[in-house]
């Protein structure tokens, strides 16, 4: 069993607390993304894992297992680095051998070569086998990287971002392999980005990490569409979460930064309840339809293009947000265009501790 559960766990460096009661739980066999910015907690959290670090407080369990006088062999878990930690001057296969010839396993060269042999076909690396590492390209490296955590048959891989060294065709090529192994292997693995992209395409669980803290855990779409509160709100999603200062007033929406005003239909009253007063309106920007009829009216203020869609920044008053359209769409800078929301998929969060209003926003944290 790889169970992993982190138990209220507080790391501190002098000074600078880098976890603060952390809780957390990966499931046996799950793909579990731990997702945040630089400084948010992550590498920590995996060293802690891994054995390499100490908690200030707090327990760690492997397995129903509480592993926290344990060393990192003891632990059986494989590290994957983003500097892929290989030996240059030595061959493909002799970096993968180097694993199971430690002083711990001392395994018998038969047993070493079936399970190079296996990893490599694995990772469609075979053809590299006698090649020296200083010779590969970035993600033969990265392969080779993987392949050294595979022979091993760890309880655990931890991941600490090792895609973001690779060119984005590759990223991508990568994260589709690592997917299928993980599904092949049934392993647990933990998974450390700061890219969105990753945790939403590759991850079973993700949890949004923030200063330390856990804002959020839940599937990639319950993190897309029913974010805890801003932050998620507006580190999740490419491009980020509109979020506009508003007041609603019985069945009116208001946005006073952009003279943005609207009436409230059943759709938006039910995910809002009873919610009234300041709050802080959450927009996705493909919930900005274009609408002949709409009451909001905006200016081009802004274009990219990303092939099959483009990314229009609109302007009203003083008030900047971003909409989704189809690339047929023509556009041009300070164009008028009509629109209107999406009432179903609108978010609503309160003003002053940023958590959101809305129904679901509620259930799931009541959940949790």
């Amino acid at each position: 069993m790889a169970h992993v559960r982190l138990n209220g766990i507080t790391k501190r460096f002098g000074a600078h607390t880098a976890l603060e009661n952390l809780d957390l739980e990966i499931e046996d066999g799950q793909f579990f993304v731990l997702l945040g910015p630089t400084g948010a907690g992550k590498t920590t959290t995996l060293r802690l894992i891994a054995g390499l670090e100490k908690p200030t407080a707090g327990s760690i369990e492997i397995g129903g297992v509480d592993v926290g006088d344990w060393g990192a062999a003891e632990r059986d878990v494989a590290l994957v680095l983003q500097q892929y930690s290989l030996y240059p001057r030595y061959t493909v296969r002799q970096n993968l051998e180097f694993p199971l010839k430690s002083n711990i396993r001392r395994m018998a060269q038969p047993d070493i070569d079936q399970r190079v042999a296996r990893a490599a076909k694995t990772l469609r690396i075979e053809h590299l086998l006698e090649r020296k590492v200083d010779r590969l390209s970035g993600g033969e490296m990265q392969r080779v990287s993987i392949g050294r955590a595979i022979v091993r048959s760890p309880r655990i891989f931890l991941m600490d971002e090792p895609l973001s060294n690779l060119d984005a065709k590759l990223r991508e090529t990568l994260r589709s392999e690592l997917k299928d192994l993980q599904m092949k292997l049934g392993a647990t693995f933990l998974f450390v980005t700061h890219d969105q992209i990753e945790a939403m395409s590759m991850g079973d669980k993700v949890g949004v990490l923030n200063d330390g803290r856990l804002a959020q855990v839940g599937t990639p779409y319950e993190i897309y569409h029913h974010p805890r509160d801003t932050y998620v709100a507006g580190f999740v999603g490419s491009p980020a979460m509109n979020l506009l200062p508003a007041d609603l007033l019985g069945d009116r929406m208001r946005v006073p930064s952009g003279a943005i005003e609207f009436a409230v239909g059943p759709a938006l009253r039910a995910r809002l309840g009873r919610s009234s007063g300041p709050i802080t309106l959450g927009i996705r920007a493909e919930n900005v339809h274009l609408d002949p009829a709409g009451s909001i009216e905006a200016r081009v203020w802004g274009v990219e293009n990303h092939g099959v869609e483009k990314i229009v920044t609109l302007k009203t008053g003083d008030c900047l947000f971003k909409a989704t359209m189809p690339a047929t769409i023509a556009t041009a800078i300070d164009e008028p265009m009509r629109l209107s929301f999406d009432q179903s998929r609108l978010h609503a969060f309160d003003a002053a501790t940023g958590l959101n209003l809305s129904l679901e926003g509620r259930a799931l944290e009541a959940a949790e």
